[in-house]
C-alpha cells in the first residue's frame, strides 16, 4: 500500500548509501537512483548531496525525512489495523530482548499486545545483545530484540526506536555533589562502573569512546556488572560514575536520587533494532514488529 517510493527515500537517508539500500530492498541500484530522481522531481526540490564522500541529506531532506518516518507509520498501522481484522492472531511468540528493552521498554508493550491479541502466547527471553543475536542463530526466538551496534551480515535488523546512554551518579555521590559537566580528560580518571561484555549498551559506549582515541583500557573501571539494576544499586553506594539508558532512569531522576552528569562531545545516542534472519519474519513476529513500531510513535 504504502508508495514504493517512500520506502526507498526513507531507506536511502538512513544509509546514505544507494548500493545498500539496494541490498536491503532487494532491487538494483540503478532502480534505487530512479526512485529517488523520480521523487525529487515530483517534489521540486533535491533530497541529497552527491558527492565524493557519498550521500548527505539537504535541508529539504531532512524535513521530507521527518514527514517520511510519519507517513510511514500512520501505513504500517492503518495496514496492521486491517490485516488484524481479516485474521485472528494466535499461537506461541518467542521474544528475545536485551535488558535495558527487556526490563524498562518492551513490558507497556506485551500488556497492550496481550490485550489486543488474547489467543497469542509472548515467550519472552532476557539476555543482553550478544546473547539475543545467538539465540535467533540457535532458533530459540523467533525474533530479537537489540540494543547497540549491527553485528552479523546474516540477520536484518529494523530500527526499533531511539533511545540515549547517560552517565549518571547518585544525588549522594560526594565527588559530584556540586559537579554537573565532566570533560574527556577528566572521564579518563574517574571510577566508572560498566556492563559486561557483550552488552549493547558497552559496545556503545566502546564506540563513542574509539572516536574520541580512547580505549576501555585507558578508564578507571572498578567492575563489570550484567544488569542496569546491579549498576544502579552500585551507584547508590559508591562515588563512582556508571553509564545507563535514559529510559531505565526515568523514575529515579523524577525523584531526586540520581543525576546526569553531561561530558561534552560524548556521544551516545544509539539506535534499538528488531532483529531476524534475512526473509521475511514469521506471521506473529511481523505483527508484533508492527504493533511496537506503532505504540512507540
Amino acid at each position: 500500500m504504502t508508495d514504493f517510493r517512500l520506502q526507498v527515500f526513507y531507506i536511502s537517508a538512513q544509509k546514505l548509501n544507494f548500493t545498500e539500500t539496494a541490498k536491503e530492498l532487494h532491487i538494483s541500484q540503478p532502480a534505487v537512483s530512479k526512485h529517488i530522481k523520480e521523487l525529487e522531481e515530483s517534489l521540486g526540490v533535491q533530497l541529497f548531496d552527491r558527492n565524493r564522500n557519498g550521500l548527505a541529506l539537504t535541508a529539504d531532506g531532512a524535513t521530507f525525512l521527518n514527514y517520511a518516518e510519519k507517513l510511514l507509520s500512520i501505513y504500517n498501522e492503518l495496514s496492521f489495523e486491517l490485516g488484524t481484522k481479516k485474521r485472528q492472531l494466535n499461537g506461541s511468540l518467542k521474544i528475545g530482548a536485551s535488558t535495558t528493552i527487556a526490563q524498562y521498554i518492551l513490558p507497556p508493550v506485551l500488556a497492550k499486545f496481550i490485550s489486543k491479541f488474547p489467543n497469542v502466547n509472548p515467550v519472552l527471553l532476557n539476555g543482553n545483545s550478544k546473547e539475543i543475536e545467538a539465540a535467533i542463530f540457535s532458533k530459540k526466538i523467533d525474533i530479537g530484540m537489540i540494543e547497540g551496534t549491527r553485528n552479523h551480515k546474516q540477520l536484518k535488523y529494523i530500527p526499533f526506536i531511539k533511545d540515549e546512554l547517560v552517565a549518571v551518579v547518585s544525588a549522594k555521590n560526594k565527588i559530584f555533589s556540586h559537579k554537573e559537566k565532566l570533560s574527556i580528560k577528566e572521564l579518563k580518571s574517574t571510577p566508572v562502573v560498566l556492563r559486561e561484555r557483550g552488552s549493547g549498551t558497552l559496545a556503545i559506549i566502546e564506540k563513542a569512546l574509539g572516536k574520541k582515541r580512547i580505549k576501555l583500557s585507558d578508564l578507571k573501571i572498578l567492575l563489570h556488572l550484567g544488569s542496569t539494576e546491579s549498576i544502579k544499586l552500585f551507584l547508590q553506594h559508591n562515588d563512582c560514575i556508571g553509564f545507563l539508558s535514559i529510559q531505565s532512569i526515568s523514575s529515579e531522576l523524577a525523584e531526586g536520587k540520581f543525576r546526569v552528569i553531561e561530558i561534552p562531545g560524548l556521544n551516545l545516542d544509539r539506535q534499538l533494532y528488531f532483529v531476524h534472519k534475512h526473509g521475511s519474519p514469521g506471521g506473529l513476529s511481523s505483527a508484533f514488529i508492527r504493533f511496537a513500531s506503532g505504540y512507540y510513535k
